[in-house]
């Protein structure tokens, strides 16, 4: 055979096996624009970060299994990443988009070509910027409908919406970013929530912008909800009405009904409205869950107006408000994700890990450093101490090159392979009086590495250093079942004998109850390197981090594709 047909065929088999891994399931090619615009929100108006001009940002639409193209191009002056939040990326962490994890930021006046590959994900995710405190503004829903020729397992609704929970700052959130690093204090709190960008009628300046939903009687509807905000939990309602859970996080449930839903910082719920009752206005309401004694938080309303159509009548001069729990009432918070079941059907089966190959433990704790003051600055946190967070008692510490990059080059140097499979200090995680020396963490790049296909169960422990409060808990790369979960120190010995093995919640966000810990398991089938991380973002920014790395497998296909050619630069 003549070389010159050798490298033709080659030529086909390559352009083959990117078509196969990419080309033949590409849905839709978007672009991001990243630039300042200006906002009038509560009274005033300032420059945010925004994508195509949009906050919220613009929607990505696919259906289960294609992938999507996204150009990201960045007119800013900020470093900006972004991160497909939920989405497996199979061997392509290259795409996922936490700086220094996967990939070092892309700078302003460049841009990169993110791949969004689709696989068993299926109802709401999102995404958002993943790079210092940018996400505030950069944010927006993936919408994952099933294939064609399948179909929802519930009936189809009538209309479909988002519902984008946020946070809102009148100042420059870059500047809260900053003075939270300058002083190490707590950051000021939002100034107000919002629903689809809107804070609401209970806020100054802010009736006139309400966002309101239109819905005809006796239809139902899909509400798609996701919680953007930064540092707070949320409770969810609206009036009269009941909201049925179907999904969370893009994976579908048993039917829960409630009158609110509690959803945390990163995660999705889908859930059924239907539209029985006297055609009115209703408020829909969001405000905080935060369980934290002492911790401050922003303690506003926001709200939206849901409001029937095609009837003629008079609404109510003031709407009727929904019931939302008490801001800690930690009880009401359980009640509703201890509900939560997966679907477990012939269709959307569960398939729990049965047997651990690997267990971790990890607490996860809020503590403190003794003062390193900043431009003769003094440090704000308590006693004059800077505010830390950490997972086994090692605050997570950003290298200079991406961990990606390093691991795949072999630059080992960038990080330890030596996060510790247990606690190293051993106490009582959720007692009420604990040693101050405890509250002193290790600083490091430790990382963990997995086998790949190996299983793993991961028990997060809460403790009470400084703040004990609930603990938002995400995973890149991995979903996950939620097996079990409970208040006080974990038992090795007994708690593993109440877990649900049969249909527990398959999530890639979880909350862990105030003194309390949850046993997450998952298969490490997908290799690279993986962030995990609480989705408070003060938490992330004060090291309860960590990275995992799943392994390449043996076979091709069980391995990282190579990176691509337009990776931004360290």
């Amino acid at each position: 055979m003549c070389l010159r047909n050798m490298s033709l065929i080659l030529q086909l088999l390559g352009l083959i096996l990117l078509l196969e891994f990419f080309g033949c399931n590409a849905s839709a090619h978007y672009t991001f624009v990243i630039e300042k615009t200006p906002y009038t929100r509560l009274c005033s108006t300032k420059n945010i970060l925004t994508v195509n001009r949009q906050f919220p940002g613009p929607p990505l639409f696919a259906r289960k299994g294609e992938t999507v193209i996204v150009d990201v191009i960045n007119k800013a002056n900020d470093n900006i990443t972004i991160h497909w939040h939920g989405v497996r990326q199979p061997r392509s962490p290259w795409w996922d988009g936490p700086a220094y994890v996967t990939q070092c930021p892309i700078k302003p006046g460049s841009q990169f070509r993110y791949k969004v590959i689709f696989t068993t994900e299926e109802g709401t995710l999102w995404w958002h910027a993943h790079a210092d405190w940018t996400r505030a503004t950069v944010h927006g829903p993936i919408v994952i409908f099933p294939k064609v020729g399948s179909t929802y397992p519930f009936p189809k609704p009538y209309e479909e919406m988002p519902i984008v929970l946020g946070e809102w700052w009148k100042r420059d959130v870059a500047q809260v970013y900053r003075q939270l690093l300058r002083t190490g204090g707590d950051p000021n709190v939002s100034d107000a929530f919002t629903i689809n960008g809107q804070p609401g009628d209970l806020y100054p300046c802010s009736k006139q912008g309400t966002f309101r939903l239109s819905v005809q009687e006796g239809k139902t509807y899909l509400l798609r909800i996701i919680n953007a905000g930064m540092n707070d939990n949320l409770f969810f309602a609206i009036a009269q009405h009941k909201l049925t859970v179907v999904s969370v996080d893009a994976r579908y449930t048993k039917p829960l009904t409630r009158d609110y839903i509690v959803i945390p910082p990163g995660q999705t719920i889908d859930a059924l409205l239907v539209a029985n009752q006297s055609p009115n206005h209703y408020y829909m309401a969001a405000r905080a869950y935060s369980s934290g004694q002492g911790v401050i938080f922003d303690n506003t309303t926001t709200t939206a107006i849901l409001q029937y159509s095609g009837h003629q009548y008079t609404p109510s001069s003031f709407p009727s408000f929904p019931y939302l729990p008490f801001y800690n009432d930690t009880a009401s918070s359980v009640s509703f994700t201890g509900a939560l079941r997966s679907l477990a059907s012939k269709d959307h089966p569960a398939k729990v890990p049965l047997m651990v190959d690997t267990q971790l433990i990890s607490t996860i704790s809020v503590n403190t450093f003794p003062c390193r003051s900043i431009n003769n600055s003094t440090c704000q946190g308590p006693n004059g101490t800077r505010f830390a967070a950490s997972m086994n008692n090692i605050t997570y510490r950003n290298p200079s090159v991406s961990i990606l990059q390093a691991y795949y080059k072999d630059m080992i140097k960038v990080f330890g392979e030596s996060f510790p499979n247990r606690p190293p200090l051993i106490y009582n995680f959720t007692g009420d009086f604990l040693p101050q020396q405890l509250q002193t963490p290790m600083r490091g790049t430790e990382v963990k590495l997995l086998d790949y296909n190996s299983t793993m169960e991961i028990v997060l422990q809460g403790t009470n250093l400084v703040a004990g409060e609930d603990h938002p808990m995400h995973l890149h790369g991995h979903s996950f079942y939620v097996v079990g979960w409970g208040f006080g120190n974990f038992d090795k010995n007994k708690d593993p004998l109440r877990y649900n093995l049969i249909d527990p919640p398959f999530q890639n966000t979880a909350l862990v109850p105030k003194k309390g810990w949850i046993a997450i398991r998952f298969r490490a089938d997908n290799p690279g390197v993986w962030f995990m991380h609480c989705h408070l973002e003060r938490h992330l920014t004060w090291g309860m981090d960590t990275v995992l790395i799943t392994k390449n497998g043996l076979s091709p296909r069980a391995q990282l594709v190579p990176p691509p050619a337009d990776l931004p630069p360290c």
